[in-house]
């Protein structure tokens, strides 16, 4: 492959700081030369940066079905409310953070916003040792850990910038798929955690029914992890020098239908993968309280996590990412009803088996709508900036799904009109999908 004009001018052993200073990933010579290395560096960091930061944002929802048990005295209501919280500040936040990169660099934020999450976890893991803890408190505290949900939007706007367009589908569904896998993770490890005795470092158990618990030690053991990832976010992530944009050119995403058309497409995936996995528990104890559900939580999102990459890269196998978004809407249709049915049967078997298949769809839906925006909007920073703006509006998903299911038990008794919603909210969304992306003559090749 001939010399670019880019790799003559870096010469043969350039810098990693004239190499950054220089970034053109869509030249084939210069991204196998010097860009591809680098690339994957930032991105396995960056994956496990965000794997962490869905560890902390959904760690409350692992501890709120546990909180009565541990001598607190909390309304269903309240117990939603709480599972929300942490969904509403990190979509509000996610508003602010796709910004972010551009302004003090994607190694900078990611070092920040990671020491961030250090405070409640310390916070919260306190306040669980203490029953007189007020609600009032706990919902400052639990609010605080949304602040991790906010990243995914800075990570996502950064690392896309790094990979040329051919791989942007599989780079974005490898950092936001396997970041997912948080969710999985603090869901798999949090049973271990509230049985393992380790008073001698976070402090004492309660006693329950089933023996001793310790709650405190799923936010006190995170710390450690925490801790770590600073390091590695230092020593192989950058600072990509990222184009400089206007204020006005920055809104003009806003005045374009496809940034509100792909903000709704994606909320109907990550919102209700999100969503999801920040009830189900609270869910499952509420309408099949005689099974045991703490080791089986963590399937869901290991599967729409895991599956999300997949989403991203057989959208680019198939060169359309609407026909795969259409499709996997359609199976996810199918699978809330049959989640329905089984709630009105009482058949859990039924029940998880179609929730199983919910978290699957959500997860090529993820990887394969991300995949779409960047064809979508020719312009890379618009792209960009389109990806962490949708990102951010679905994360309220999070708030939105439990607060839905609060609603319901409250005024009807019954989860049955918050699953209506979600299935009308999921046919209008193949309606978009179909009209303005995945027909022909539709004007738009994604």
């Amino acid at each position: 492959m001939a010399e670019s004009a880019v790799t003559k001018k870096l010469g043969a052993n350039p810098t990693r700081k004239e190499i950054l200073a220089n970034w053109t990933p869509e030249d084939p010579v210069f991204w196998k030369k010097f860009g591809e290395r680098i690339a994957k560096q930032n991105l396995y960091t960056s994956t496990w940066a965000l794997v962490l930061s869905f560890v902390v944002w959904t760690l409350w929802a692992t501890i709120a079905a546990k909180l009565n048990m541990a001598g607190f005295h909390f309304s269903d209501e309240q117990l939603f409310t709480l599972a929300a919280l942490p969904g509403l500040v990190g979509a509000t936040g996610r508003l602010f953070y796709t910004y972010l990169p551009g302004l003090i660099g994607g190694r900078n934020l990611a070092f920040i916003t990671t020491a961030l999450l250090l405070f409640p976890l310390f916070g919260l893991g306190r306040a669980l040792q203490d029953p007189t803890t007020s609600y009032d408190t706990f919902v400052l505290l639990v609010s605080f850990i949304g602040i991790a949900g906010a990243n995914f939007s800075a990570s996502m706007a950064n690392i896309g910038f790094f990979f040329p367009k051919a791989h942007k589908g599989l780079a974005l569904g490898i950092n936001a798929g396997i970041g997912n896998l948080g969710v999985s993770l603090i869901y798999l490890t949090a049973p271990l955690l509230l049985g393992w005795n380790l008073s001698s470092f976070f402090g004492p158990g309660v006693a329950t029914p089933n023996g001793m618990m310790y709650v405190q030690n799923v936010c006190y053991f995170w710390t450690a992890p925490t801790a770590l990832t600073l390091v590695l976010i230092w020593m192989f992530m950058d600072n990509l020098p990222l184009p400089k944009q206007s204020p006005k050119s920055m809104l003009s995403i806003f005045g374009n239908k496809h940034t509100w058309l792909m903000c709704w497409i994606y909320t109907c995936g990550f919102g209700s993968f999100i969503g999801f996995s920040a009830a189900l528990g609270l869910l499952v104890s509420k309408e099949f309280p005689e099974v045991s559900f703490s080791m089986a939580a963590f399937l869901g999102p290991f599967i729409g996590a895991g599956i999300r990459p997949v989403g991203g890269w057989l959208a680019d196998r198939l060169n359309s990412g609407s026909n795969v978004t259409l499709v996997s809407l359609f199976i996810m249709l199918a699978a809330s009803i049959v989640v329905l049915f089984g709630i009105q049967t009482h058949a859990f078997a039924l029940f998880f088996g179609a929730f199983l298949l919910l978290f699957l769809t959500t997860g090529f839906i993820n990887g394969a709508s991300f995949r779409m925006i960047p064809y979508i909007f020719d312009n890379p920073f618009h792209a960009s900036l389109v990806t962490g703006f949708t990102a951010a509006i679905a994360a309220y998903g999070a708030f939105l799904i439990p607060k839905i299911f609060g609603w319901s038990y409250a005024n009807f008794q019954s989860v049955t009109p918050a699953f209506y919603i979600i299935i009308a909210f999921t046919v209008l969304t193949i309606l978009i999908t179909y009209v303005f992306y995945a027909r022909k003559g539709s004007g738009i090749k994604c």
